[in-house]
């Protein structure tokens, strides 16, 4: 097949570098990303000053190495920031039961982004900023969300290297699949002090109506969990089959 030809041919190859730079944890040079998408530097140079102008790619001038940019995560946000919406009564039902903070979740590579949050009216709460990202491998979301894959799926969405966060972290990948094989078997993720020493947290997966996996989670301040935990347990519990009927096909896939 022939190549695509003009304006279409340049689209086409600026996604290709923007997909190169997708999840990488680095700033790239040109070179490397050349060597990557198989184009001439000079070529791969040229889009990507057009890019940086425009603002989906990122500068760390002089030395010309390149991420994705503001503009480009901006119209990423606006596309997700909306998906709550579906699973708010289920969120509010949780808030209203429990009295703690909810918050929803979507996956952002190896980090999951927050998009909503219902906070407590407790003095001493556990929330977090909608915008907030956290990690896959020590949260109850994180984990929530990689109980609905298959181990070796869930294993290779996991970084390389698992960051220690609290003394309680557990950055084995065999300790975190096991943790993850836990949520599978029961339906709800748990976080216990591993990503904040004094938080605890529960968590369960739902698809919203068109396909796209979120997290609801509950943290809760660990003087107050060790009481509500089997109630949280309870009541995630019920809410996840609750979605499972209402959403039909797309949230059981």
């Amino acid at each position: 097949m022939n190549a695509p030809a003009g304006g279409v041919q340049v689209i086409a190859r600026a996604a290709q570098i923007l997909r190169a730079l997708e999840g990488q944890p680095r700033w790239l040079s040109l070179a490397q990303l050349a060597d990557v998408v198989g184009l001439p530097r000079s070529t791969v140079h040229r889009i990507v000053s057009a890019l940086i102008a425009e603002g989906f790619l990122a500068s760390a001038s002089p030395s010309g190495r390149v991420r994705i940019g503001p503009e480009f995560a901006r119209l990423a946000w606006t596309g997700t920031a909306e998906l709550w919406r579906s699973v708010e009564p289920f969120m509010q039902r949780i808030h209203d039961q429990l009295g703690e903070t909810v918050d929803c979740s979507i996956l952002d590579g190896h980090r999951v982004r927050v998009i909503h949050v219902i906070p407590t009216r407790h003095e001493l709460r556990a929330i977090a900023d909608v915008g907030a990202t956290f990690p896959l491998h020590s949260t109850s979301k994180g984990r929530a969300m990689l109980a609905v894959y298959d181990r070796p799926a869930a294993r290779r969405m996991l970084p390389a290297d698992l960051e220690r966060y609290t003394p309680k972290t557990v950055t084995t990948i065999d300790g975190v699949l096991l943790a993850i094989d836990q949520a599978r078997q029961t339906g709800v993720a748990l976080d216990l002090e591993e990503s904040t020493m004094g938080i605890c947290a529960a968590a369960i997966a739902v698809r919203e109506p068109s396909g796209v996996l979120l997290a609801i989670s509950v943290p809760v301040p660990v003087q107050r969990y060790e009481c509500l935990a089997d109630k949280i347990i309870r009541v995630l519990g019920e809410v996840r089959k609750e979605t499972l009927t209402a959403f039909g096909d797309a949230a059981a896939e």
